[in-house]
């Protein structure tokens, strides 16, 4: 990988992913060669992550003060339902199926800009971003979509953290995959059939709708369930630590959720309350580093 990038990543923000896996079925007919194609490019995953990467460093620099994907080239991630607990592979069939989940970096980079400037008005966000290339950046956008037709987001992203509301479509039987080199944890990704994410966020949102309707991530969790929904009956989701991984690992967040939820749906405060000091002792320190210097 040139310059380990992806190895390395030395005073780049932790950047945590939520990502749906779709069988290529899922996808319009127009597009699946596309998507096939790109995916049979990847020689592995860590190359993908490396490429991304690489290519998100020279938007940075490039001449011209545009930073936005121009979409000439999307990578995609591949994957199979994984065996064993929580997986789905079917042992009579001859091959696995392949899921695939576009990085579609025209449209997410149009949501975070947009995000970003809900915030932010006049000089500083002309500074941060001038008008000139938002506006050709949703020329951009606009072709996606003229092209695509309706679209759905594949990823999320969070920096700095991963939301509490994430954790609660995985449990600790699912299966993760602890990637490590050199004496570190470069990332952990946890994948569970998306028919059961559904399932335990629904959960989830009945339970705290009951017990804790003020609560913001009862909020968050029905947004998540609305959009996954979107998504074909035999996904995956998974969850990428990303380099957050090697501060937290071995990590009982899921499991802190799950036990909170319980305890919030019995009234059992004290529980409740013991099950958030957890997440609060892991996440919180993680959380304070985008604001030091």
């Amino acid at each position: 990988m040139t310059g380990n990038l992806y190895r390395g990543q030395a005073g780049l923000p932790f950047s945590s992913t939520l990502r749906v896996y779709e069988p290529l079925d899922a996808f319009p007919e127009e597009q699946r060669a596309a998507i096939q194609a790109a995916g049979a490019r990847s020689a592995s995953r860590a190359a993908v992550e490396n490429a991304e990467l690489l290519a998100s460093l020279g938007r940075i620099t490039r001449s011209g003060g545009d930073p936005f994907p121009t979409g000439r080239t999307d990578l995609v991630r591949v994957t199979t339902a994984p065996a064993g607990p929580g997986g789905t592979d079917d042992a009579d069939d001859d091959e696995p199926v392949l899921l695939y989940c576009p990085s579609q970096l025209v449209l997410r980079a149009g949501l975070a800009a947009n995000a970003l400037m809900e915030g932010i008005h006049g000089p500083l966000a002309e500074l941060l971003i001038p008008e000139e290339q938002r506006d050709k950046h949703q020329e951009r956008i606009d072709q996606v979509k003229a092209r695509d037709g309706s679209i759905r987001v594949h990823t999320r992203a969070s920096t700095w953290g991963i939301p509490f509301s994430w954790f609660s479509l995985f449990m600790e039987q699912d299966h993760k995959d602890v990637v490590e080199a050199a004496g570190r944890i470069l990332t952990v990704r946890v994948w569970a059939p998306i028919t059961e994410a559904l399932e335990r966020a629904r959960y989830a949102v009945a339970n705290l709708a009951l017990a804790a309707p003020d609560l913001d991530m009862l909020d968050d969790l029905a947004q998540l369930t609305e959009w996954l929904e979107t998504f074909h009956v035999e996904s995956m989701v998974e969850l990428d630590y990303g380099a957050v991984a090697d501060k937290v690992y071995p990590d009982d967040s899921p499991m802190d959720i799950r036990l909170g939820i319980e305890c919030l749906a019995e009234g059992d405060m004290t529980g409740a309350a013991a099950a958030y000091r957890r997440l609060a002792s892991r996440w919180i320190p993680i959380r304070q580093l985008a604001r030091a210097s």
